[in-house]
């Protein structure tokens, strides 16, 4: 297994054969099985979606919170970002952390934390849309997904794939118009809510 130095240490990188395979929900919601290999130490590109696919995230101050807490929780669990965007219904990073088994505790808090608060402002901001959810509803769909990042091209194509998200969904024309992701900070340069280092 290689490694790669970083400021909070030594990365380690695993093979291809070391890949987990990433799963996207179905038209019910329902994720498969599937194993999370969070003891090696490799950079992770992380998919989690909104219970049922519900749009819940298509008001701003919901997508900006969800970044605070993201910059908040990284910053508790000494991880570093190389990626992230928030779509209405789901969310892509790529993340790594020093400690194994981290990735686990991390996305554990920053769900449960964004969760309870994220419900509360969507009562406030889209309180007709709110109003249709049963309250017993989580805000999020359980569990998430993360992907082994096995090499600088693999994670070049995911950061990629990632920007690209909103285009494709017909949010917006080009990827650096849409501000909840890292396209401005590496594209055009700009500032990031979401402290970021790419560290492949």
């Amino acid at each position: 297994m290689a490694t790669r130095q970083t400021s909070f240490g030594r990365l380690s990188v695993c093979n291809a054969q070391e890949v987990v395979q990433v799963h996207f929900q179905d038209d019910n919601g329902a994720m498969p099985r599937r194993r999370i290999y969070d003891q090696e130490k490799n950079a992770q590109f992380v998919t989690f979606s909104c219970y049922h696919r519900r749009r819940m995230l298509d008001c701003e101050p919901l997508r900006d919170t969800l970044l605070d807490l993201l910059a908040q929780k990284l910053c508790e669990y000494h991880g570093i970002c190389s990626g992230y965007v928030v779509m209405p219904d789901h969310v892509h990073l790529i993340v790594w952390f020093d400690k194994p088994g981290e990735l686990s505790r991390f996305m554990k808090s920053w769900k449960q934390t964004s969760s309870m608060k994220l419900k509360k402002m969507l009562r406030g901001v889209a309180p007709q849309f709110a109003s249709k959810i049963p309250p017993a509803d989580p805000f999020w769909q359980p569990k998430y997904y993360p992907f082994n990042l096995f090499s600088r091209k693999k994670a070049e194509e995911k950061l990629d794939y990632m920007h690209k998200n909103p285009v494709t969904a017909g949010l917006v024309q080009r990827a650096v118009d849409w501000r909840w992701s890292s396209a401005q900070y590496f594209l055009l340069g700009k500032s990031s809510v979401v402290p970021l280092e790419w560290i492949f």
